[in-house]
């Protein structure tokens, strides 16, 4: 399996969670983010995910291997879908695997804000009152806050 992945099916998370399996690891961590019905005082229909594939495949593999290198955990993987996805589907998938739980909880939180602030992705929200529009990411620009600190 590859470290990072696109979908434009739906995420299984049972067989992702099986391929991170490793008898030396004691812990395993991950997250899940859903598809929510609003969005800043708008109820949310649907939404659309686009991306850059060629880049944002190879800067997701990269974001996977820093975690891996930094925290010292054995096994981990991102999938994140593209397309069409409807209230309560699996946006993006994170898992990690591990000898201990701290270090699979931070590698797994690292990921995750790793991919939102550095991949190019791009989410349209369709709105119940027939508007839609591409979310301004701007607060997904900003540099991780709880990693700040930890770099250099």
């Amino acid at each position: 399996m590859s470290p990072f992945l696109f979908s434009s099916g739906p995420i299984e998370t049972a067989s992702l969670r099986a391929a991170l399996t490793d008898p030396s690891c004691g812990g395993f961590a991950s997250f899940e983010g859903w598809v929510r019905d609003h969005n800043e005082g708008a109820r949310v229909q649907r939404l659309e995910y686009e991306a850059y594939e060629p880049l944002a495949v190879r800067e997701g593999e990269k974001i996977v291997a820093e975690a891996l290198a930094r925290f010292g955990v054995n096994r981990a993987a991102c999938v994140h879908r593209l397309g069409a996805l409807h209230i309560g589907e699996v946006a993006v998938w994170v898992g990690v695997s591990s000898a201990h739980r701290d270090e699979a909880f931070r590698a797994c939180r690292y990921i995750i804000d790793e991919i939102k602030h550095r991949l190019p992705i791009w989410k349209k929200e369709h709105y119940l009152n027939g508007d839609s529009g591409w979310v301004n990411c701007e607060r997904c620009a900003a540099a991780p806050q709880e990693h700040a600190h930890t770099h250099g």
